[in-house]
């Protein structure tokens, strides 16, 4: 299996076991930053949440099948996301959380082509997040 193909493969596998993972992610995400949840005030649904996440497994599909889209998504999102007060290092763990509530709602299902699969993703995300932030 290529490396979208083995992204995909866990994705199917954390909805088949968690559901919508997007409430895991924000938790996780809030558990680590908690002030990050004020951004989200006007959200009670969750539904801007939602939206995000299904961005960001988009982009997380593109960046292993090198999609030209990924990158410019990468470079928009972190513009925006740095004028709205987030920090270099927070925009990064979003993608580094994503990955390990997947990791968790897999347990031993996550085998070592998926755990190198999400790896290379997670670091050409960082490569390009870096890109970005150093041309703003």
């Amino acid at each position: 299996m290529d490396t979208r193909a083995l992204l995909e493969h866990s994705l199917q596998l954390v909805v088949e076991r968690v559901g919508d993972p997007a409430p895991r992610v924000y938790d996780a995400l809030f558990a680590a930053e908690p002030q990050l949840r004020k951004m989200f005030v006007g959200d009670p649904l969750g539904s801007v949440r939602g939206e995000m996440f299904h961005r960001v497994v988009d982009t997380l599909l593109d960046v292993a099948d090198a999609q030209p889209y990924a990158s410019g998504m990468i470079a928009a999102e972190w513009s925006n996301h740095h004028m709205n007060g987030v920090s270099a290092l927070q925009f990064k763990l979003f993608f580094d959380i994503v990955v390990q509530v997947f990791r968790d709602a897999l347990c031993s299902d996550w085998s070592p082509p998926i755990d190198a699969a999400w790896r290379h993703t997670l670091r050409r995300v960082a490569e390009m997040a870096e890109q970005a932030a150093a041309q703003s």
